[in-house]
């Protein structure tokens, strides 16, 4: 079990590596293109971050572990709500401005639901698949149109901006991050993928729970680096805007790629367990961000809330793991 457990941490930490190049890149393309820092959070970094739900996922369906797939989907929202929101509200407490990421949370919950009707008849077939990535291109052609109306300044714009000016490179470099991003992230992908199939048939358990606990935290890590260092620099709605994008991408696309690649049975444990989870973890955030003065805050006490859910969720996962 030595090396599954070693492929598995250096896969992560290339896995991390490269979707941090693969993000800057394709950010710093978007920039010399003419795109608008409104349109490159919502779209290239929003989404960018889940890159590696993408590849683990799409690698994991096209290898027959759908279990992985499914699970680093779903168990990645989790994650991103419930760890990374609760760790990094925990830190500094995050505002929501941004009027852009609230007409955002309604989608997203409304991608949610829209999940559990893909998910409720214990199938997901290629053509549930194609729906998804469907109600995706449609996501984004809505957030493109969102983005072009906004004539005045968002503070999601503003935080993005600066973040673009900090980290400012040459056409030249940025495609170089990227595609060496790319083919990292491909790298990393198979790495993890086998340490955790592996260590998953030794233990004799699911990979499923392998996918909901060890490979979703892992591909979760650029969220949580990312929008912890955002909250940290009094750029909230960069931090909240991270987390949306990830869970729409990871909602539709990622599950959506994987089904298309290798349609799967849906295991009772995902309707059961995990997506009501979900779905509550997205009710939480829709209310936070709302607020009823109109001011959404994630304060410290929600932040440890959010947080104590993840913890007493792992926990159960892992009971199950020790009971079986």
């Amino acid at each position: 079990m030595a090396l599954p457990l070693l492929m598995i941490v250096l896969g992560l930490i290339i896995l991390v590596w490269s979707a941090d190049l693969f993000v800057e890149g394709a950010a710093a393309i978007a920039r010399h293109l003419g795109m608008s820092p409104l349109l490159i959070g919502m779209v290239v970094v929003g989404f960018g971050t889940s890159a590696p739900e993408l590849s683990v996922s799409a690698l994991s369906a096209w290898q027959g572990n759908p279990g992985i797939a499914l699970g680093n989907g779903y168990g990645s929202n989790i994650t991103n709500i419930a760890l990374i929101l609760g760790v990094t509200a925990l830190i500094s407490p995050i505002a929501v401005h941004s009027q852009i990421l609230k007409k955002e949370l309604p989608i997203l919950l409304l991608v949610t639901l829209f999940a559990f009707i893909q998910l409720h008849d214990g199938e997901f077939s290629r053509l549930d698949g194609a729906a998804e990535l469907i109600v995706f291109v449609g996501v984004m052609v809505w957030m493109i149109v969102q983005g072009m109306k906004q004539h005045r300044a968002d503070s999601f714009e503003q935080e993005v901006e600066a973040e673009l000016e900090a980290h400012a490179m040459s056409e030249y470099q940025a495609w170089i991050w990227l595609l060496a991003g790319l083919v990292l992230l491909v790298i990393s992908s198979r790495m993890l993928v086998w340490g955790a199939v592996s260590i998953a048939t030794d233990l004799g358990v699911s990979d499923l729970v392998i996918g909901l606990t060890v490979v979703a935290v892992g591909t979760s890590l650029p969220e949580l680096a990312s929008s912890v260092m955002a909250a940290r620099k009094g750029e909230h709605d960069l931090a909240v805007g991270n987390i949306i994008g990830s869970n729409l991408f990871n909602t539709l696309a990622v599950v959506g790629v994987a089904g298309v690649i290798h349609p799967m049975n849906i295991p009772a444990d995902i309707i059961n367990r995990d997506w009501p989870l979900m779905t509550l973890l997205t009710l939480a955030l829709f209310a936070m961000g709302y607020d009823r003065n109109g001011n959404g805050n994630i304060n410290r006490w929600e932040g440890g809330i959010l947080l104590t859910a993840y913890t007493g969720y792992t926990l159960y996962l892992i009971n199950t793991v020790v009971s079986h």
